[in-house]
């Protein structure tokens, strides 16, 4: 049986676009319930309580948005409303810790960030909810 997985890899090369955003998605829903699960992580995070309401709004929004990429339905404005939270992530929370550093890191924040914009502007792939809706 001659089966060459690389044509059968380029011919689907948008399936790899689709579990790159349904994993990142899947990322972003976990911290959401992450930040809601413990809340004094958030304070922490935030370095104040007078910030505590605008990361329980950062929380909510990687429920909602990250649930959204997961299942590929208005995934750009999913990715949108993620970018900002990100921006802020990299540079006022991990930017100063430099590189390396322990934990949730500066380049996994940077990584997400990128991946976020590449989903606004090419879109969600094939596998998904936007897709289906286009082709009716």
């Amino acid at each position: 049986m001659n089966i060459n997985l690389f044509n059968w890899f380029e011919q689907h090369h948008n399936y790899a676009y689709s579990f790159l955003r349904i994993f990142v998605g899947g990322a972003l829903f976990m911290r959401g319930l992450l930040f809601i699960s413990d809340p004094h992580k958030l304070t922490q995070l935030a370095g104040s309580e007078q910030f505590f309401w605008m990361y329980s709004y950062i929380a909510i929004v990687h429920l909602v948005g990250g649930l959204l990429l997961v299942i590929g339905l208005f995934t750009r404005l999913a990715a949108l409303i993620q970018i900002p939270i990100l921006l802020g992530a990299v540079f006022f929370v991990h930017l100063s810790k430099g590189f390396l550093a322990s934990g949730q890191s500066l380049e996994l924040s940077v990584l997400v960030l990128f991946l976020l914009i590449g989903f606004f502007l090419f879109g969600p792939g094939d596998l998904s909810f936007d897709m289906k809706r286009n082709k009716k």
